[in-house]
């Protein structure tokens, strides 16, 4: 087989809707105060240290501010904050999340991130119906692996439309 062959081979396997997505059932797992969260691998861009964040005047509390990432102006959200837990240091295990939402990138500051696990759909439970809480609304469901239960996030509904144009508005004002 020419090499030619073989690249257009791996590129028909590559882009095969029948293949298995190597990124589904995978979730990136981090804590935020004493819980473990995860969200799908597939909106995750990479994995950073805590950064200088600028600040921007008039946003949610939750929005800390930017930070430039090689160039790029990218808004930041403290996921603590949006889950009205107590404000705390970022130390060396905080990190930023970029993850991209509707194509735009936004850093999730969580407490530490832990690993990539796989998460088969058969051991995702819905989460309960209790009275929809602030948190609940952005939760996707619940994620079984052996005896740990991890809260698995809806990255969609954690980063909202509104808070889309407030943390664009900011990454444009600081540009």
């Amino acid at each position: 087989m020419t090499e030619q062959k073989g690249r257009e081979r791996l590129e028909d396997d590559f882009y095969d809707e029948d293949d298995e997505d190597t990124q589904k059932d995978k979730y990136l797992t981090f804590t935020v105060g004493k819980e473990d969260y995860g969200i799908e691998i597939s909106h995750v861009t990479e994995i950073i240290g805590i950064q200088k964040i600028t600040d921007v005047p008039d946003m949610p509390s939750y929005i800390k501010g930017v930070i430039n990432l090689r160039g790029k102006v990218i808004p930041v959200m403290d996921v603590r904050l949006r889950f009205r837990m107590p404000e705390r240091e970022y130390d060396d295990r905080t990190c930023t999340v970029v993850v991209s939402v509707n194509a735009t990138p936004v850093g999730l500051v969580v407490d530490t991130v832990k690993e990539v696990v796989d998460i088969p759909e058969n051991q995702i439970e819905l989460p309960p119906e209790v009275a929809e809480s602030s948190t609940q609304r952005y939760i996707k469901g619940l994620g079984k692996i052996g005896e740990d239960v991890k809260i698995l996030l809806d990255v969609e509904k954690l980063v909202r439309n509104e808070d889309m144009a407030a943390m664009q508005s900011a990454a444009a004002y600081n540009h």
